[in-house]
């Protein structure tokens, strides 16, 4: 009976990042592919924990999340953003951004709803939408040319996507894997879509304090009129270098965040109580976030330098911690093979941007790229730039 047992997911086996890590144990090659970092939590943050769980923070949370820590994530968004979430029914805090993402697909979509996905689209959003019986319509973007190292949104392709059974349009800025960051030209395009279409907006921010010279992040929030439909997400794990703590949340008008809360209260209830206790005290210190995108811009500069004693050219990141590198001096084909042989000759992980992609293995898909992490400590990538000098032209 069990060989007869239908999949949710038939098409789905392991993930590019399980599959490169993999390989990168395999190969003892560095790892700059999957992104997290590999230094410490702050040590101070890790103290707050640590004393949390001593003064008695143990046992379950209340289902939205510690009030402290509610009310710590109200200030900084109304700070950043100007919108003002009541900490009582617009905000929740979940199991990492994965958790608010999943439950967010779930509580607002429907069986024959379609939501749109920008392209190349971190690789969750897809498969949580078929799960929860939606139907997936995938949006590229213009892929980077030669006078314009950057990929470009095409919101006239987006608005030609949108039908009578649209829902949801998925929205992530500072972009996983491009680094590309929204421009107030984008907001406005995006008011002028919500004005002719009933909406609704899921705005993926998990990078939202890693952007880079001198820019500011803009989120949909910013705006009232697209606040009003919109979820927003974010993650502590990136902000905080601990990915492993699972840390998130979601914030959204109190409509909206009802029926997120309805599937969060039977997925996970509640999440770490020591560890929001820690985080709301450590939030409270000033200048926290502020710092982030020097220190990741550091990194990043550090990368692109190093990268011109090779025949990788860098492209434009305006966020996160991810750089793409053109590899077209290596020849044509599929990203996935350049990064598998890159990992197996040079001792070098990346992820190859084709798997952003619904159909990896298309031409359409593959633009000669590969992306990498500069979430490491200096003498990693400095390891990494020194093996990828290794790479030679066609």
């Amino acid at each position: 009976m069990l060989n007869q047992l239908p999949s949710k997911l038939p098409d789905v086996g392991s993930t590019i990042f399980t599959e490169m890590s993999a390989l990168a144990l395999k190969c003892k090659a560095i790892n700059l592919g999957q992104g997290f970092p590999n230094y410490p939590p702050p040590e101070p943050l890790i103290q707050a924990v640590n004393a949390a769980m001593r003064q008695g923070h143990n046992q379950y949370a209340p289902m939205a999340g510690l009030p402290q820590l509610r009310e710590v994530i109200a200030s900084k968004v109304l700070g950043q953003h100007g919108q003002d979430y009541s900490t009582e029914t617009e905000i929740t805090v979940t199991s990492g951004a994965t958790e608010a993402l999943m439950s967010s697909f779930l509580a607002l979509t429907h069986p024959g709803d379609e939501v749109l996905l920008i392209d190349p689209a971190y690789d969750l959003y897809s498969p949580a939408l078929r799960l929860a019986g939606a139907t997936p319509v995938r949006v590229p973007m213009c892929p980077p040319k030669e006078d314009d190292p950057s990929f470009r949104i095409d919101w006239n392709r987006i608005e030609s996507a949108i039908t009578t059974r649209t829902r949801m349009l998925v929205l992530n800025f500072p972009h996983n894997p491009s680094g590309l960051t929204l421009k107030p030209e984008d907001l406005d395009a995006l008011e002028t879509l919500v004005s002719k279409r009933p909406l609704l907006l899921l705005s993926d921010e998990v990078y939202e304090h890693i952007v880079f010279d001198g820019k500011k992040h803009l989120s949909p929030v910013a705006r009232p009129t697209l606040a009003e439909r919109t979820v927003l997400i974010s993650s502590f794990g990136k902000t905080f270098h601990a990915t492993g703590w699972k840390i998130g949340y979601c914030c959204a008008p109190a409509q909206i965040m009802t029926e997120i809360r309805k599937i969060h209260q039977f997925t996970v209830f509640s999440v770490s109580t020591p560890m929001q206790a820690g985080i709301a005290r450590y939030l409270r210190e000033p200048n926290i976030v502020s710092e982030l995108s020097d220190f990741y811009q550091r990194k990043r500069d550090r990368l692109i330098a190093g990268l011109k004693n090779t025949v990788l050219r860098p492209l434009t990141s305006e966020g996160t911690f991810f750089l793409l590198v053109d590899t077209q001096a290596l020849g044509a084909g599929l990203e996935k093979e350049l990064a598998l042989s890159l990992t197996r000759e040079l001792g070098v992980v990346s992820i190859p941007v084709s798997a952003f992609y619904a159909d990896p293995d298309s031409p359409a898909s593959n633009h000669q790229l590969l992306r990498l992490c500069f979430a490491k400590r200096d003498a990693t990538l400095d390891q990494a730039l020194e093996r990828l000098q290794g790479v030679k032209n066609c």
